[in-house]
């Protein structure tokens, strides 16, 4: 069964939950339009949040063949993975003094409201940066499945979009490479995944080339495209150490040609939606995402409320997604 978080919300009898699925979706495009296969259930124990696919790494050819001959016999190649969910959000504390005075501001509606978002971001993050081998807690993400696959494009070179000169300059070429790499993948992807600086960039090629399109998410804002490829801006994680970084990070240590220094490069990545290609995995039912609200109700000065969603993300086919690398933007 698959099922997205607009289709979660109308089977959710609490009306909070259904508020806090909408800002999750208002916040993320990407959450908006992902599909969550939800057929997760925990083993014995409540243990195991195991999700076990088939990922296709090589498809099947066909060919011709002469009277009395054979066929050239060849197989489709794919590969056992598993997927395991994790759990992600946070949790805030109020004074009940705080909560009941916040006149205008709603503490508690403040506060939720900033831990969905935290929780977009760090999902996002992990999307793209996840490592289970590095932090056992998150699951893997794009850069993790894509290196070494054939839609990791550009890892030997760089172009330069790092200001205007450059982007008259080199915006042809750029969009020979982006096309090239499009061209890689299984179909039209739904997304082109970036920081703010590299979509400022290919809007501005786009631009240039007459390419730049505009159309209307589910909340009505304008959504700006490269040839009708809405370009999602996956914006800023906060880390451990309260540092605002960009989801997909601009590296100044990277050496395309395997000797020189470029500093300032980034990567764009591509993905298609689908149970076939690139989604989202999570339990059974509508626990995609829970909501705890403090009760004040109850004896205690100090309540905490918590924000919680349970997931992981699939690559179910190689050439569903792909990575161009080496944009440098600054």
């Amino acid at each position: 069964m698959a099922i997205t978080l607009e289709e979660a919300k109308v089977g959710m009898a609490d009306k909070v939950d259904q508020q806090v699925i909408d800002e999750f979706r208002r916040g993320s495009m990407l959450l908006n339009r992902m599909i969550f296969d939800d057929t997760v259930s925990p083993g014995t124990g409540g243990s195991t949040l195991t999700y076990g696919y088939v990922r296709l790494k090589t498809p099947a050819l066909a060919g011709f063949r002469e009277i009395n001959k054979e066929y050239q016999a060849q197989e489709a190649d794919r590969q056992a993975f598993t997927a395991t969910l994790k759990i992600f959000g946070g949790a805030f504390e109020i004074d009940r003094v705080i909560a009941e005075t916040s006149g205008a501001i709603d503490e508690v509606g403040f506060q939720l409201n900033q831990k969905i978002k935290a929780a977009t971001n760090l999902f996002h993050y992990t999307v793209i940066n996840g490592d289970s081998a590095v932090d056992a807690k998150a699951f893997d993400g794009l850069d993790k499945a894509l290196v070494g696959s054939s839609t990791e494009i550009g890892k030997d070179a760089y172009v330069d979009l790092s200001d205007s000169t450059a982007l008259d300059t080199n915006y042809k070429a750029f969009m020979d490479d982006l096309d090239d790499f499009l061209s890689e993948l299984d179909g039209r992807p739904t997304f082109l995944l970036g920081n703010s600086k590299l979509m400022t960039k290919i809007k501005a090629v786009a631009r240039r080339a007459g390419y730049l399109t505009q159309s209307e998410d589910a909340f009505g804002r304008k959504v700006d495209a490269y040839d009708s490829i809405p370009l999602v801006d996956l914006e800023y994680y906060v880390d451990a150490n309260k540092a605002t970084i960009p989801t997909v990070p601009i590296v100044d240590t990277r050496k395309p040609n395997g000797t020189d220094v470029v500093t300032g490069l980034t990567d764009l990545y591509a993905v298609r939606l689908g149970l076939d290609g690139f989604h989202g995995a999570t339990v059974t039912g509508n626990k995609i995402i829970k909501t705890y609200l403090p009760d004040f109700t109850q004896p205690g000065a100090v309540k905490k409320g918590e924000v919680e969603m349970v997931g992981a993300v699939v690559l179910k086919a190689t050439r569903a997604a792909g990575v161009l690398r080496n944009i440098k933007v600054k």
